[in-house]
């Protein structure tokens, strides 16, 4: 089938991205790393395990999958006053350069027999302290490169693939985790990122300079403002329920991280299972959480407040039955369930700030939110290393679940009384 038949196949808003030479050279490369992250979902937590000293595969894997995370919200917070002006395919290029290089270090190192733990935490640290940039760099070079009417639609284009990479990568990653080592899989993530960094260098914008983005060419889109995520909190901290809406989404992604940590152990030490079977857990969890992530919008109609905190206690719920020593069967349908109710919560979480905030203020407020929020989910995470030392997996799941119910219910009462309040100044 030609490319003009294939584009004739798209829907019709889709249709003109792909008379963009400069976009059709992206968007195969840019699927092609979503594709390696997604199975590193699964590759660097296996290679942890497969490589700890004994009695250490959970403090390993919590640190390792901290380090995946962590230094890119440190580089997002500290960089800005050097990067914020570079050029977005010089921001996007750089980060996938450092991730290809750092990142083919492990499976070299491995095959070398030289892949000690702390070696592997430092590469994986290091491969992530520009990510943040370089996905703030891949939507501005896409603003750049595309008219302000087609960038709607490039936007979903690109964030759809990031959602099928979230089904695909990890099943994908269980099933050829059968038959080789997981170095090599997180070895074919580094190498999808050097395929990115040498398209982007192929990419021409309207200007016909190779690399060079619409627009001015000393500016990108920041992952975090610094002077608007201070005035931000400011704010925030003069409004109850903003400052509610941001502590409730913080501490919702920090207990989700203890869990990601206990799930390979739960799979290798309580279901004596193989990689295939964490594949399907994050599988299965990727397809309910883009399915809810649909959803959302027909949620928009209830009281967002009670859905939100809802989503929290549902979500903590699931996890609960890990706990209780159900067979994997049952856990499988609980952790599909679980990202089916988990998928909504961001984009709620966005509209109760933006139905929440004035308008001129909108854009501060968010800043902050995201300068907030960057650490939630890696600190969770590394603190899932010392609770795996405390407490068997599942436990260690279960009680994750227990204390997301708590908070749901202590977010609800305080809920409450902030309402009573509200209400007995109006009488």
């Amino acid at each position: 089938m030609t490319a003009p038949q294939t584009t004739r196949l798209l829907p019709r808003a889709y249709r003109p991205l792909f008379a963009h030479a400069g976009f059709r050279r992206l968007l195969p490369a840019l699927a092609a790393s979503d594709l390696g992250d997604g199975m590193s979902v699964v590759a660097v937590a296996w290679l942890a395990i497969e490589i700890a000293p004994p009695g250490r595969s959970g403090m390993l894997l919590g640190a390792a999958l901290a380090a995946y995370a962590l230094p890119g919200a440190a580089g997002a917070l500290l960089f800005g006053r050097w990067l914020r002006r570079l050029p977005a395919p010089r921001l996007l290029a750089a980060d996938s350069r450092i991730r290809a290089v750092l990142l083919g270090c492990v499976p070299l190192a491995w095959a070398l027999d030289v892949l000690h733990p702390v070696l592997y935490v430092a590469l994986l640290a290091g491969s992530s302290v520009l990510h943040a940039w370089g996905n703030a760099g891949k939507y501005s070079l896409l603003a750049g490169l595309l008219p302000a009417e087609q960038r709607l639609a490039a936007n979903a284009l690109v964030s759809s693939s990031t959602s099928a990479a979230i089904v695909i990568g990890p099943a994908l990653a269980g099933f050829l985790a059968a038959a080789v080592s997981p170095a090599w899989l997180i070895g074919l993530d580094a190498l999808s990122f050097a395929v990115l960094a040498v398209q982007v260098g192929r990419v021409r914008g309207p200007s016909g300079e190779a690399g060079q983005a619409d627009g001015p060419p000393d500016e990108a889109a920041a992952p975090v403002d610094a002077d608007l995520s201070a005035a931000g909190l400011h704010l925030v901290r003069k409004q109850p329920e903003l400052l509610g809406v941001l502590a409730l989404t913080w501490f919702f992604n920090f207990l989700y991280g203890p869990a990601e940590v206990a799930l390979p152990l739960h799979v290798t030490e309580d279901l004596h299972a193989g990689a295939g079977l964490l594949g399907l857990y994050w599988a299965l969890f990727g397809a309910g959480a883009v399915l809810g992530g649909l959803a959302a919008g027909a949620l928009r109609r209830f009281p967002l407040w009670p859905v939100t905190l809802t989503i929290v206690a549902g979500w903590g719920l699931a996890l609960v039955p890990f706990g209780l020593g159900a067979p994997a069967a049952v856990t499988l349908a609980c952790f599909t369930l679980g990202g089916l109710i988990y998928g909504p919560f961001t984009a709620l979480s966005y509209t109760l700030f933006q139905d929440r905030t004035p308008a001129a203020w909108l854009t501060t407020v968010l800043a902050a939110r995201s300068a907030a929020l960057l650490t939630a989910g890696p600190v969770g995470t590394a603190l899932g290393g010392p609770l795996i030392a405390l407490m068997e997996p599942r436990g260690v799941l279960a009680a994750s679940g227990i204390a997301t119910v708590v908070l749901a219910l202590v977010a609800a009462v305080m809920r409450a009384r902030t309402g009573r309040r509200a209400a007995s100044r109006l009488v």
